[in-house]
C-alpha cells in the first residue's frame, strides 16, 4: 500500500490534485490506516498514471471519466474511445491553427516596429487598434 506522498512521488501528481481527483470520482476514496492515513493500491497508482497521461494530452475530466468507464468493460468495442481521442485531436488542431495565426500576427507587428520611442511604436498602436491586424486571430 502507498501513502498519498508515495503516490504523488511515483506519478508526479501533486497531493492536492490527487485529492481533487478523489472528489471528482476519478479515483476511489483511499482506505485509511489505523492512524487515519490514506493508503493506495498499485491499481490506484496505475489509474492515477492513466489520468495524468490523459490530462497531459489535454483531455477533459468528463472525457477521462468516460475512458475510465470504458476501460472497466474490456469486452466492448473501442469506437467510443477512438471517438474521444479523435475529438481531442480535432481540438488540438484548432488550437495549433490559432497559435499559428497568433505567431504570424506577432511576428508581423514586431517586424514593423522600427521606432526608438513608444509614441511611434507599431506594437503599441497595433494592440490599441485591432483594425491594424491582418487576420482575425481571436
Amino acid at each position: 500500500m502507498l501513502t498519498i506522498g508515495d503516490l504523488s512521488r511515483e506519478t508526479g501528481v501533486k497531493v492536492p490534485t490527487i485529492r481533487y481527483y478523489e472528489q471528482m470520482g476519478l479515483l476511489s476514496h483511499a482506505e485509511r490506516s489505523e492512524g487515519n492515513q490514506r493508503r493506495y493500491s498499485s491499481e490506484e497508482r496505475d489509474r492515477l498514471a492513466f489520468i495524468r497521461h490523459a490530462r497531459d494530452l489535454g483531455l477533459t475530466i468528463d472525457a477521462i471519466r468516460a475512458l475510465i468507464d470504458l476501460s472497466q468493460h474490456p469486452e466492448r468495442p473501442c469506437h467510443d474511445a477512438d471517438r474521444i481521442a479523435a475529438e481531442q485531436l480535432a481540438t488540438v488542431r484548432r488550437k495549433i491553427d490559432r497559435l499559428r495565426k497568433l505567431e504570424a500576427e506577432l511576428e508581423r507587428i514586431t517586424s514593423h516596429c522600427h521606432s526608438d520611442q513608444i509614441s511611434d511604436c507599431y506594437v503599441i498602436r497595433a494592440l490599441a487598434n485591432h483594425d491594424l491586424c491582418t487576420d482575425d486571430h481571436d
